[in-house]
C-alpha cells in the first residue's frame, strides 16, 4: 500500500510523503480560489467544490472561509450547511450526510498521532473514519475528534468536544460531550405546532395583503 493508502486506511503511515504533500497542496490552491469567491458567486464556489470534494450528492452549501487538508477524502450529503471558518482534517474518511447543519467554527478531525513520543515525532501519524449522520445539528464551535460517529437527527450543543459516538436522535453537550436527553414525540409535536402557526400566519398575511 502507499502512504496515502495506508493514511486513509486508518493506519500508520509516514507523513511527508511526495503524493500526499502534492493532495495537500493541490487542496489549499483550490481553498484559495473558494476563499476568495465573491459572496454571489455560488456557480464558481459549486465548481471549487466539486473539484476539492471526494463527494457531493445534490445541493450543499459551505461558507468561506473554510479549510481542510485534502478534500478528495470529505463527502457532503444533499442539503448540508457548513457555516463560516470550518475546519476539516480529512487524512481518513469524514462522510457527512443529508440535510446536516454544521455550526460556525466547527472542527472536525480524522487525523491523530501515535500517543508513544518518539514514534510521534519521527513522522508517523494515523488517522480514524469520522461519520456525521443525515439531519444532525452541530452547534458553533463542536470539535468532533476522530473516530466519532454522531448518530441521525441529534443535535451537538455548541462549544461540545465529541470525543465518543453519540447514538441517534439526542441532545449531547459537553466537554467531553455526553447526552443529555433524547429528542421526543413532546419535541415533535412542539415543533410541528410551531410550524403550523406559522404557515397559517404567513397564509392571513398574504389575505390581508389582497
Amino acid at each position: 500500500m502507499t502512504e496515502t493508502e495506508l493514511m486513509n486506511a486508518g493506519e500508520l503511515h509516514y507523513f511527508d510523503d511526495e503524493e500526499i504533500n502534492a493532495l495537500s497542496y493541490r487542496a489549499q490552491e483550490l481553498l484559495e480560489q473558494y476563499n476568495n469567491t465573491a459572496a454571489n458567486d455560488e456557480g464558481t464556489r459549486t465548481e471549487i467544490l466539486k473539484k476539492l470534494l471526494g463527494r457531493i450528492d445534490g445541493w450543499c452549501a459551505v461558507k468561506p472561509p473554510f479549510r481542510c487538508d485534502y478534500g478528495k477524502f470529505i463527502e457532503i450529503g444533499d442539503g448540508t450547511f457548513l457555516n463560516y471558518d470550518c475546519i476539516i482534517l480529512d487524512a481518513c474518511k469524514v462522510r457527512i450526510g443529508k440535510h446536516v447543519m454544521i455550526g460556525p467554527r466547527t472542527c472536525i478531525y480524522s487525523a491523530t498521532h501515535p500517543i508513544y513520543a518518539p514514534v510521534r515525532t519521527a513522522g508517523y501519524d494515523i488517522s480514524k473514519p469520522v461519520t456525521i449522520c443525515d439531519n444532525a445539528w452541530l452547534g458553533g464551535n463542536v470539535v468532533v475528534n476522530p473516530g466519532v460517529t454522531i448518530g441521525e437527527g441529534s443535535v451537538i450543543g455548541s462549544g461540545s468536544v465529541v470525543m465518543k459516538d453519540i447514538p441517534a436522535n439526542v441532545i449531547a453537550a459537553g466537554n467531553p460531550c455526553r447526552v443529555i436527553r433524547e429528542i421526543t414525540e413532546e419535541d415533535k409535536n412542539y415543533w410541528e405546532t410551531k410550524r403550523e402557526q406559522y404557515l397559517n400566519s404567513r397564509e392571513n398575511d398574504s389575505y390581508r395583503a389582497e
